[in-house]
């Protein structure tokens, strides 16, 4: 990660940076970072509170996919919109209680409806960043089958 905040005086003043860093691995497309707006950031970057969000949500939908295609159950679509809550603290900090997963599932006409919904309790389960947080996550799936 490389902070390209500086606007020439460093963090001299509190206001006189910005928050704006990137995310890069070598060889993979470079994510553009910032705090959230509330914090002096920039709304069009992502803030680590979404990216930590994202990542619960991506590691969910990623074992889900794999456990049914072990089960031979044929997804055709995967959304998620996941929430994320969060407290703040008197002395300005914060953290997150909860996440909440949102999985919209699509299967194919003829699918085990029950089975495809049972597969999110293994992919929570399995999903190693879920298993990495203090804080509860919780998924409440959509899934049907294509009519």
């Amino acid at each position: 990660m490389t902070w390209t905040g500086n606007t020439g005086t460093g963090t001299r003043d509190y206001r006189g940076y910005e928050r704006a860093h990137e995310y890069s691995v070598p060889g993979k497309p470079i994510i553009p970072g910032s705090s959230d707006p509330n914090f002096r950031g920039d709304q069009t970057r992502y803030n680590p509170e979404e990216l930590l969000v994202m990542s619960i949500s991506s590691c969910h939908m990623l074992w889900y996919l794999h456990l049914c295609a072990v089960a031979k159950v044929v997804v055709l679509s995967y959304e998620d919109e996941a929430v994320g809550t969060m407290v703040e603290t008197a002395d300005g900090g914060g953290h997150f209680t909860e996440v909440v997963l949102r999985p919209a599932v699509t299967l194919e006409a003829g699918a085990d409806l029950a089975l495809a919904t049972s597969l999110h309790e293994g992919a929570h389960h399995w999903c190693f960043i879920a298993n990495s947080v203090k804080f509860t996550v919780r998924c409440e799936p959509r899934v049907c089958i294509q009519s």
